[in-house]
């Protein structure tokens, strides 16, 4: 039996980032070429090697969420339903009896709940077992944002959080695709969140020596294919997509951001936490991803690269475009939008679709910023520094996560 695949279009948008916490605002930031990171407030970071972060500002739960919900969620639960009501909201898709059935909730995560499982190990060793808090799992668990997002908004359709590293928040989107895309719902909330910013987790990554140290200059420490390069800021935030079957989407009168037509994943199979040689596995998502969209290398405009300014992810992923994309890939236009935002782990495949998804809807390519020196294995256009207007036809997300995770998703200017 051959399944007719459905169209597949984005008619909402959320965003919880250190550039802003509205869509709009993030927007502006990366084509302004603003840099959201600076030293850590959120916790004393003093005894830390790194001590910068991108972290949300001026983030208020309760513009969402009543006071005794905010505090039954750890942050990253606060951002990703914040972040998929705001994308409701811009959708103008109201969930109700007759639908609610037929929309669904995928939303990735690294970590889950990191911040109150350090909170409530405190507790446990200086008060106790009995004084740790009876919400303490719940909170915690990765699932929570997929499940409170579907509590808060009354989604009883299909509901996962996909636990991929770095690849999460694109895996959910992926996922949530394909179910639109096989007429498992009719409109699917997804993408990703994180909220890492926390001690336990700043000394795991510094022991590993993943994190850049450039702590007496925050603004510049994010430096994507630079040669000066010297590992990844962390971030936090989340990014959330409505991807709605088109004909639903067109019945109601919904605007449309664009239309996603490919989704590629692989596994490196290769080392925990390095990526395999030239970009292995890389490529082939890449190359899966074209082929599941039917479109050719050469149709592809931009790439918003992964590049998390480490030593070994920038150069692979270079070789992996020019395995892909051969001539091409020195015509098409990449940039790292974490130059600007840090590495949200699990929620940067979901803020980096968000600006995918506008690059198209506005014919402009954020920058990489802080490129000043490339380094010679990178010598793609970056788009340095400032951001370009351009037409974007298609635009490719790639993400790549520890255990080998690669995920690519492909954005069309919906006609």
């Amino acid at each position: 039996m051959t399944i007719e695949l459905k169209r597949v279009v984005v008619t909402g948008l959320g965003a919880i980032t250190p550039l802003g916490n509205t869509v709009a605002e993030y927007w502006q930031g990366l084509v302004s070429g603003r840099n959201g990171i600076a030293p850590i407030t959120l916790f004393d970071a003093s005894k830390h090697d790194s001590r910068i972060a991108g972290e949300v500002k001026g983030f208020d739960p309760l513009t969402y969420l009543d006071r005794k919900e905010a505090k039954r969620m750890d942050r990253f639960a606060q951002f990703g339903v914040s972040a998929s009501k705001q994308a409701l909201a811009d959708a103008e898709f109201v969930i109700n009896d007759l639908n609610a059935e037929q929309v669904g909730v995928i939303i990735g995560t690294g970590i889950g709940g990191l911040k109150v499982m350090e909170e409530q190990q405190e507790i446990y060793l200086n008060r106790g077992p009995d004084r740790c808090s009876p919400f303490m799992v719940p909170m915690m668990i990765a699932n929570m944002a997929a499940g409170l997002t579907a509590i808060q908004t009354g989604a009883k359709g299909p509901n996962n959080c996909t636990v991929t590293a770095c690849a999460a928040g694109s895996n959910a989107i992926g996922d949530a695709f394909r179910l639109v895309q096989r007429g498992y719902a009719q409109a699917m909330i997804c993408g990703g969140t994180e909220a890492a910013v926390t001690p336990l987790s700043f000394a795991g990554f510094c022991s590993c020596r993943a994190m850049s140290t450039r702590n007496d200059d925050p603004t510049h420490a994010s430096r994507p294919f630079d040669v000066g390069r010297d590992g990844f800021v962390m971030g936090e935030g989340s990014g959330i997509l409505i991807l709605e079957e088109l004909e639903h989407a067109l019945s109601r009168g919904a605007k449309i951001y664009a239309e996603i037509i490919g989704y590629g994943m692989t596994c490196d199979a290769y080392h925990m936490t390095n990526i395999a040689p030239g970009g292995e596995g890389a490529a082939r998502a890449m190359s899966l991803c074209l082929k599941d969209a039917g479109v050719m290398p050469e149709q592809v405009s931009y790439i918003n690269a992964h590049g998390t300014s480490t030593p070994v992810n920038d150069p692979n992923e270079t070789a992996a475009i020019k395995t892909v994309f051969g001539n091409h890939a020195h015509r098409l236009t990449v940039s790292s939008t974490k130059s600007m935002t840090g590495h949200l782990l699990g929620g940067s495949g979901g803020i980096e679709a968000v600006a995918s998804v506008m690059a198209v809807a506005h014919d402009r390519v954020p920058p990489t910023i802080n490129l000043v020196n490339p380094d010679p294995a990178c010598d793609l256009d970056y788009v340095p520094n400032q951001s370009r207007e351009q037409t974007v036809e298609l635009a490719m997300s790639n993400s790549f996560g520890f255990g080998g995770h690669n995920v690519t998703l492909l954005f069309k200017k919906y006609q």
